[in-house]
């Protein structure tokens, strides 16, 4: 539960501001939309850097660059190949064209470096058909920040069309992106993305909080039953962090950081905090509940917020295989 990624995230930041702004800027050019963020509010938060700090990072980086040697012979080769046994010909192609010959983003791919207030203000008045198929596109957390700046009755009909989309067809990916006056990047593929569909409106719904899940929820329910029990299978909640396998609790706690847990175990149920206790090192549980009792009130939506951190984690987790989600549309295991 260490801090090391807020301190890399740190160090980035002062070898940018070390740069200069122009240097600086053609490095943003080629870092993804969630790292401009990082290192934008990294930067906008430095008030003073002692100098002996500046020069451990740029020490530190000149070391870096200084054994910098080629890991494979043929580097395209290499990431072409990787990508295709990861995630199929079809979405390595995609992604294979944008990273060997350097487009640009391009249609939707552009919404993701907008603000989620700007996305929600564009799609406000499209048909909820084509608001679905553009949201199962962006990165979930995006996608839930959008729906919810949405009304009510606008954010059901797109959520339950999300539910039910199974795929995109090329030509219909084409149509969206002439929609938002882009060209459309890249090759087209033979077959459908697999986009969409119980899980992918489960997602959004798990960082949308604030009581709109439950009532996006309650709206599919009445048109369709079926439909939304296989949602709420594909859901995985705060409380639900009880039902992970000791292991799992484990593997949990080297992501988080320390001050992210405090905050998020304040909204907690006393079971959980005991589950999550157990799995620690006497020593570490001892400071986590002195930290918890010494910690004044904390806003609600502080808390909401680092539990959807912890989501985060947890999903990225189960992703990866490391850890199982019982009862949060994983497999059972006997």
């Amino acid at each position: 539960m260490a801090d090391s990624a807020n301190e890399g995230v740190e160090d980035a930041a002062i070898l940018l501001m070390s740069l200069g702004e122009e240097e600086a800027s053609q490095v943003f050019k080629h870092l993804a939309p969630k790292e401009v963020q990082m290192l934008g509010e990294a930067i906008a938060a430095m008030r003073g850097v002692s100098s002996d700090r500046v020069d451990q990072v740029l020490d530190n980086f000149e070391k870096f660059a200084g054994n910098d040697r080629p890991l494979v012979r043929d580097s395209n080769e290499y990431v072409s190949s990787v990508l295709r046994k990861a995630l199929g010909e079809d979405k390595a192609k995609l992604l294979l064209d944008r990273i060997l010959q350097g487009n640009e983003p391009a249609g939707i791919d552009s919404l993701r470096w907008m603000d989620a207030e700007s996305v929600a203000e564009l799609l406000r008045n499209e048909h909820p058909q084509i608001v679905a198929a553009i949201l199962v596109h962006l990165d979930t957390d995006q996608a839930a920040a959008v729906v919810k700046l949405f009304n009510e009755r606008q954010r059901n009909e797109v959520m339950v069309r999300v539910a039910t989309l199974d795929g995109i067809q090329p030509a219909a990916m084409h149509d969206l992106n002439e929609v938002l006056g882009k060209v459309l990047s890249g090759g087209q593929t033979s077959k459908k993305a697999g986009l969409g569909g119980a899980k992918a409106a489960a997602d959004i719904l798990n960082l949308m909080g604030g009581g709109a899940d439950t009532a996006v929820l309650d709206f599919v329910r009445e048109a369709d039953g079926e439909l939304a029990q296989k949602i709420a299978d594909n859901m995985f909640v705060f409380d639900d962090l009880e039902k992970l396998d000791d292991k799992g609790i484990q593997t949990l706690m080297k992501e988080v950081q320390s001050e992210s847990l405090i905050v998020a175990l304040k909204g907690a149920t006393p079971s959980l905090r005991d589950k999550i206790f157990r799995n620690m090192s006497s020593r570490a549980a001892a400071t986590l509940k002195e930290d918890l009792e010494s910690r004044g009130p904390v806003r609600l939506s502080e808390v909401e917020a680092e539990q959807k951190e912890m989501l985060k984690i947890v999903r990225r987790l189960s992703d990866e295989g490391q850890i199982v989600l019982a009862g949060g549309g994983g497999e059972e295991f006997v």
